[in-house]
């Protein structure tokens, strides 16, 4: 009896094993993928929510990385800013890196829409839908992707960041999207005025637009990221308050 009790042992621990994986929930993701597009190959990074489900709808944010906005731009600011909150709060989180070395508010912009239309096509995406957020070049690439393409967004938040060569037609084209303006106190490059400046522009026009100056931060805001990148996904949740006054 004891040796047909040993010869059952393994396979009761493997049953055990199995039962107790299958009723975890299933993890995160961050997957690598590529897409061709404007005759260019877009390297980007999707995260995917804890437990995500492809047959629900989830918000979704389109995050572009500051400096060069290369891939390694991506990986940091996935790492800082969206990954974590993304993942616990139940969002999608796509971020591209520039194709062939174009800043997205040069040519590499020419992928817009075109990109966003395939994202959509892969996952469901609330309401049809992005927030687009970004740091320092990733926030003036955020104003001038949504100023071209404003019925694929519902809120624009550069930290910091302002809009390229502004005229008032890029502006009332984002007024009806909520707009969120973070810049250091001690910013290096003392971009507050042209940020201040498009803040109040933008009220004037009945949008929801908010300035916030970081006390005691430089250009690289830590108020932004790691614990604090909670204060991100604060703005994208108040879009659901409507974006207009």
């Amino acid at each position: 009896m004891k040796q047909l009790k040993l010869q059952w042992m393994p396979l009761l621990t493997v049953a055990v094993l199995v039962a107790m994986f299958s009723t975890q929930p299933v993890q995160a993701e961050v997957l690598e993928k590529t897409k061709k597009v404007a005759r260019a190959t877009v390297r980007y990074k999707v995260v995917l929510p804890n437990a995500y489900d492809p047959a629900k709808a989830y918000p979704a944010i389109l995050a572009l990385g500051g400096g060069p906005q290369n891939m390694n731009t991506v990986d940091r600011i996935l790492d800082r800013n969206f990954r974590a909150e993304a993942e616990k709060r139940g969002y999608i989180v796509v971020a591209p890196a520039a194709p062939d070395d174009q800043l997205f508010f040069e040519d590499g912009a020419r992928i817009f829409p075109e990109f966003l239309k395939l994202i959509l096509a892969d996952y469901k995406i609330q309401d049809n839908k992005f927030h687009i957020a970004g740091p320092s070049n990733g926030g003036i690439a955020a104003f001038h992707v949504a100023a071209a393409n404003p019925q694929y967004f519902l809120s624009v938040t550069a930290f910091p960041g302002y809009m390229w060569e502004p005229s008032p037609a890029k502006l009332q084209a984002i007024s009806k999207l909520c707009v969120f303006m973070y810049v250091g106190e001690n910013d290096e490059y003392r971009w507050h005025p042209e940020m201040r400046k498009e803040a109040q522009l933008l009220r004037s026009l009945g949008t929801v637009a908010r300035y916030t100056e970081e006390r005691g931060q430089p250009h690289r805001m830590e108020t932004l990221a790691g614990a604090n990148a909670g204060r991100l996904f604060e703005g994208f949740e108040e879009t659901k308050k409507g974006c207009s006054k």
